[in-house]
C-alpha cells in the first residue's frame, strides 16, 4: 500500500528502513519517503536494490527537488566498512584496491537475513575488477581471511552486496572493489554451495505430485529448522576492511578488523546517521551511499563512543623494494 506508507511516514523526521530482504523493500520504501518529503535511511545489503536506486533518475531527481536525502546501505556491511574505506582513502594519494570481508555466525541469523544469505550467492553478482563493474558467479572466488577471535581463519566467497556499485562513485581511480563473505560454521556455506549446484536455489517452479513448488522457497523454509545437534558457531560476527594504495611514493595498506554481535553492529550505524542528519551533518540530497555523505571522523567518534572497537594496522613499503 504505497499511499498508506506515504501517510505513515509523512509525520516523522526520518524513516529508517530495516525491513529486509531489501531486494524486495528498499526501492518501494524509498519512493514513499521521497513522496512524503522525509529523509530516508536503510541498511540495504542487496546489490539489486542499490543498483535500482542509483540508476532511477526519477527517485534521485524527486529527492533533490524535495530536499530529501536517500541514504542507502547504512548498516555494518555495507555501512561502517564503507566509511572506513572513505577514511583510509582520504589519507592516500591514490587508492588501488579495496577488499571487504565479513562473516556472520548462524547463531545470530534469523528471519529475512536467511533470505538475503541465500539470495546473495545466486546468479551473477557485481564485483569491481580492473577498473570496471563485472559480474561473476555468486559463491565463487574462495579464499581464506583471518578475523579477530573467536572467529579466526574463515573461508569467504563472492557475495552480492552493493559496495562494488557504490564505492567507485566516490573513490576516484580505484581499480578493484571486492566483497566476500560467509556464514559460519563452514558446514553452512558448504551446504549452501551444494544446494546451489543441485538446483535447490532455483527460483523456477517445478512440479511435485501435481503441485508447483519453487525450490528456493522450500530451501529457505528448511533453513528455519536446523537440527539442534548441529554446530551453530560462536555468537559473533566479523568485518575486515583492506585498503591498498600509494602515499608519497610508498605502498600503503590499511587494515581494519571488528568483531561483535550482528544486531548492534548493524543498528548503531543507522542510528548514528539519523542523529547526524538531525544535527545537519548530512547535507547531500538525492540518492547517496555512506561514503558519499557521512563525515568519517564524526561518525567514527560516535561509533567508538558507543563501545565499538576497531583494530587498525598501517603497513608502509617502499615502491622500489625488491
Amino acid at each position: 500500500d504505497h499511499h498508506g506508507m506515504v501517510d505513515a511516514i509523512r509525520e516523522n523526521d526520518v524513516v529508517i528502513n530495516c525491513a529486509g530482504p531489501f531486494y524486495k523493500t528498499a526501492v518501494a520504501v524509498a519512493r514513499a519517503a521521497v513522496e512524503a518529503r522525509i529523509n530516508y535511511i536503510d541498511i540495504c545489503d542487496d546489490y539489486e536494490a542499490a543498483a535500482i536506486l542509483f540508476s532511477s533518475d526519477d527517485i534521485d531527481k524527486a529527492a533533490k527537488e524535495a530536499g530529501v536525502t536517500v541514504l542507502t546501505g547504512m548498516g555494518s556491511d555495507p555501512g561502517t566498512n564503507n566509511i572506513l574505506v572513505k577514511w583510509y582513502a582520504s589519507q592516500l594519494d591514490r587508492v588501488d584496491e579495496i577488499h571487504l570481508f565479513w562473516v556472520v555466525s548462524i547463531a545470530e541469523l534469523s528471519g529475512a537475513a536467511w533470505d538475503h544469505s541465500l539470495h546473495m550467492v545466486t546468479g551473477k553478482i557485481p564485483q569491481y575488477l580492473n577498473g570496471k563493474l563485472e559480474y561473476v558467479d555468486g559463491g565463487a572466488g574462495e579464499e581464506t581471511a583471518q578475523f579477530l577471535e573467536p572467529l579466526g581463519a574463515c573461508v569467504v566467497r563472492y557475495v552480492g552486496h552493493p559496495q562494488p556499485i557504490t564505492i567507485p562513485r566516490y573513490i576516484e581511480g580505484v581499480k578493484k572493489v571486492v566483497i566476500k563473505g560467509a556464514l559460519i560454521p563452514l558446514w553452512v556455506d558448504e551446504l549452501i554451495k551444494e544446494q546451489k549446484e543441485t538446483g535447490f536455489l532455483s527460483t523456477e517452479p517445478v512440479e511435485v505430485r501435481g503441485t508447483k513448488v519453487t525450490p528456493y522457497d522450500l530451501t529457505l523454509k528448511l533453513w528455519d529448522t536446523i537440527p539442534k545437534s548441529r554446530d551453530n558457531g560462536p555468537a559473533a560476527s566479523g568485518l575486515k576492511v583492506i585498503v591498498k594504495g600509494e602515499r608519497q611514493g610508498n605502498r600503503v595498506t590499511y587494515t581494519a578488523d571488528m568483531v561483535g554481535r550482528m544486531a548492534p553492529g548493524t543498528g548503531l550505524p543507522a542510528s548514528i546517521a539519523a542523529l547526524m542528519m538531525d544535527d545537519g551533518d548530512v547535507t547531500v540530497k538525492g540518492v547517496v551511499a555512506p561514503e558519499g555523505c557521512i563525515d568519517p571522523e564524526k561518525f567514527l567518534a560516535a561509533f567508538l563512543q558507543r563501545g565499538a572497537k576497531i583494530h587498525q594496522k598501517e603497513t608502509i613499503a617502499s615502491m622500489f623494494a625488491l
